[in-house]
């Protein structure tokens, strides 16, 4: 009767490992790999008041304005840096990202630069994209012509290169 009652009790407890540890019949084999997650896209549009009328923008994932920098036009390259970055960060590519999408209205072409600060900035038809450490919230065109040299950036924005 001990035998029989400590092998129950062992099975009960093995069974309850099992389940703890998340196992269960139903479970994937080694051999099947989970499915890949489908990446969001880092650009999409939305709708913002700029200079006092409503237009279409393109905002990050996080659906924060985004803007670029006239003096980009051409370099082929990022060329704000130091300081500047602080006040302007970058859209870059998330983590294990290695080519951006836009959603439907995003049309432009979208491409990468490698960042000053590390990672890959993503640029929309030749314009490395960046953010406004004064926009605190989506809707936010605060960057809007910033030294006449920041501009919001629409879907339409002609090639910086």
């Amino acid at each position: 009767m001990r035998r029989t009652a400590r092998f129950a009790l062992s099975a009960v407890a093995a069974a309850m490992l099992a389940l703890a540890c998340g196992g269960s019949s139903n479970s994937q084999t080694a051999s099947t790999p989970p499915p890949t997650p489908t990446p969001q896209p880092v650009l999409k549009t939305a709708m913002a008041t700029v200079d006092g009328k409503s237009q279409t923008i393109l905002v990050g994932e996080n659906g924060m304005t985004l803007y670029y920098y006239t003096p980009d036009k051409g370099a082929g390259k990022v060329t704000c840096t130091g300081q500047c970055l602080t006040a302007w960060p970058p859209l870059l590519l998330p983590s294990g990202v290695d080519k951006p999408t836009g959603e439907s209205g995003v049309t432009g072409t979208l491409t990468t630069l490698p960042s000053p600060n590390g990672g890959m900035q993503v640029v929309y038809n030749g314009w490395p994209m960046y953010y406004w450490q004064k926009d605190t919230k989506p809707g936010d065109t605060t960057g809007q012509n910033v030294g006449g040299k920041w501009f919001v950036v629409p879907p339409d924005v002609a090639s910086g290169m």
